[in-house]
């Protein structure tokens, strides 16, 4: 899953990149109103979290306003040291998601986005599960048969987008978007590479359907049948 992170404060939007990263996630940032801007309306992400006042010439409140006037749905998440009930209704009322005030704990801010990244499939079920493989967002782990399967991070974020989005063919431009973040280093045959370190742990140990196949000139498909 792909996050935009647009916040001002180094420190800060560097601080939730690394913490989002090691779960897994993958992270751009924009350090000012106008690049995140243009990151939000050129780029496909699952989930923005979007500081209120930013330099330049487009706050926060701009940018989302903007979006949803694009018909934009992306999920936001506002992170902002404004925390006045006018504040915090005007950008709910723009068409935000939820909206944190600093100083926070990140460990809240990660419950908040797994909640909206749970939000576009209709469930409240933290635990994504197909035949006999289940992948834990909350704890990190993937289990088939009652057998725990050890993962990278990549590997793990490469399996819950294809969880995320089973029995359909799925591009590997698209997969490239939602996986690996603006600044990763992707070569032509990274997501082959991956998919095929996915075969190894996931399909290939287990005397069942696979569930990772290749559609040559298409793409890739998660699931049983094809």
């Amino acid at each position: 899953m792909r996050i935009l992170v647009v916040e001002d404060e180094h420190k800060i939007a560097n601080a939730i990149k690394k913490g989002l990263e090691q779960e897994s996630y993958a992270v751009d940032v924009a350090y000012d109103g106008d690049d995140g801007l243009d990151f939000a309306l050129t780029d496909d992400y699952d989930l923005i979290v979007l500081d209120r006042m930013l330099p330049g010439e487009t706050d926060g409140l701009q940018i989302l306003t903007t979006m949803r006037e694009k018909k934009l749905h992306t999920p936001v998440i506002f992170v902002t040291a404004k925390d006045r009930v006018k504040d915090r209704v005007d950008c709910l009322d723009a068409g935000a998601d939820d909206y944190l005030v600093k100083p926070f704990a990140f460990e809240e801010l990660l419950a908040r986005v797994r909640a909206l990244l749970r939000r576009p499939q209709d469930s409240i079920e933290t635990v994504l599960q197909y035949e006999s493989l289940s992948l834990d967002p909350a704890n990190f782990s993937v289990v088939r048969n009652d057998k725990k399967i050890d993962l990278t991070n990549k590997e793990f974020a490469l399996l819950e987008y294809l969880m995320r989005n089973p029995e359909r063919i799925v591009t590997k431009e698209t997969i490239i978007t939602h996986v690996w973040d603006y600044d990763a280093d992707i070569l032509p045959n990274t997501v082959e590479v991956y998919m095929g370190y996915l075969r190894n742990k996931v399909d290939k140990p287990f005397k069942e359907p696979e569930l990772l196949h290749t559609k040559r000139g298409f793409g890739y498909y998660f699931g049983v049948k094809i």
